[in-house]
């Protein structure tokens, strides 16, 4: 009999013990897979290459440069998951182009080392956008950059841009990496130093420091985006941001016109305007035509939309023009009608240090129900 008892208790445990652990393992959120080792992870399998021309690993200070830039790229890991998470919202186009163009499809790798393709990028040395141009190379290759608009935040403006610098500098250097090392330092520092060091290689040209570290960042890039799951990253279709859905419309702006205005037009509202075209700036469009984005679906019918917004922005009752008297000054004026000295300066497109005279007339687009201050109380 204590036999029995015996036989019965270790069973009954056992069945307890197991139903726990399925418990446990039912209720236990899911375990992300540990990244590998840094060490495995800088193993670089030979051959490799950079727009197809070979990258001279087994020279031991191009794989310690490599290597260096590698660690340091994997040691971000919160940015190479936004680079993985953004990369349908912007990389379709960008091959698209490359393609198109009859460039190497590797250049896609540039923006990721510039921007982290993000529209808003910006540098100390005045550098802005996906691929960021400084104002000087951006015009020179057709972006627009303004007060008004910056086109170099404009993904499919300034990837067209860029196309076209690269295919200069490749035909001026002969070589994708030098053409990319001038894309970071300038064609004409680059050239200076092939003058003086008699040498056109990258990988021997001693160069400003970050130029000697940029086409390693690229490359690093190009590592661990052709295969993630190598260096642990395990994403997901539903990790993935969605690209953006829209639809392309023009207008014609008669007068300066609040960009509010267009986005009731488009059943929206004002961020996802400004979202969907990072390169506009501030709240309005000047007058002029116009090619914007606005959410899909909302080009059906805008032009009629459009109209109406327009005639109830005009005949807004609340708006308010104040002719300047003498005494007056924005900060007083503002206070007068009680409103943000911010707000006053971009309705009248005035800048802080614009001095106002008096007969200026200034539009108030909001009036608090009490009469305003006068001067004199």
């Amino acid at each position: 009999m204590d036999k029995i008892r015996t036989y019965f208790l270790i069973v009954t445990l056992i069945f307890l013990a197991s139903v726990t652990h399925a418990n446990e393992i039912e209720l236990s959120p899911v375990r992300e897979i540990p990244p590998p080792s840094l060490i495995s992870s800088i193993r670089i399998q030979t051959p490799l290459d950079f727009c197809g021309e070979p990258v001279p690993i087994d020279n031991p200070d191009v794989r310690e440069r490599l290597e260096k830039e590698l660690l340091l790229t994997l040691a971000d890991r919160p940015q190479v998951i936004l680079w993985l998470k953004r990369s349908p919202r912007y990389l379709p186009f960008i091959e698209k182009e490359l393609a198109a163009n009859g460039v190497p499809d590797d250049l896609k790798y540039v923006a990721f080392a510039e921007s982290a393709l993000r529209p808003h990028a910006g540098s100390t040395a005045g550098a802005i956008g996906f691929w960021q141009f400084i104002k000087p190379t951006g015009r020179r290759y057709g972006l627009s950059v303004d007060a008004d608009l910056d086109e170099r935040r404009s993904i499919y403006k300034s990837t067209r841009a860029a196309i076209n610098y690269f295919k200069d500098l490749y035909n001026e250097f002969n070589s994708w990496s030098l053409a990319a090392a001038a894309y970071n330092m300038g064609e004409e520092g680059l050239r200076t130093e092939i003058l003086l060091q008699e040498v056109n290689d990258y990988y021997r040209l001693y160069l400003p420091l970050e130029t000697q570290r940029y086409l390693f960042r690229i490359i690093s890039a190009k590592l661990i985006l052709t295969d993630p799951e190598k260096y642990g990253f395990h994403l997901t279709e539903n990790d993935l941001y969605r690209p953006f859905e829209f639809d392309e419309i023009s207008l014609q702006c008669h007068r300066r016109t609040p960009i509010r205005v267009i986005a009731q037009a488009a059943k929206t509202d004002f961020k996802r305007i400004k979202d969907l075209n990072p390169d506009i700036r501030g709240h309005y469009l000047e007058p002029g035509k116009h090619k914007i984005l606005v959410p899909k679906g909302a080009g059906a019918e805008f032009e009629s939309r459009y109209e109406e917004a327009l005639v109830a922005w005009r005949k807004k009752p609340d708006d308010h023009v104040y002719i300047v008297k003498a005494g007056d000054n924005l900060s007083s004026i503002a206070d007068m009608f009680q409103v943000p000295l911010p707000a006053l300066l971009i309705w009248n497109n005035l800048n802080p240090r614009h001095h106002i005279h008096p007969g200026d007339r200034l539009i108030i687009y909001k009036r608090v129900e009490a009469s305003p201050k006068t001067n004199q109380e």
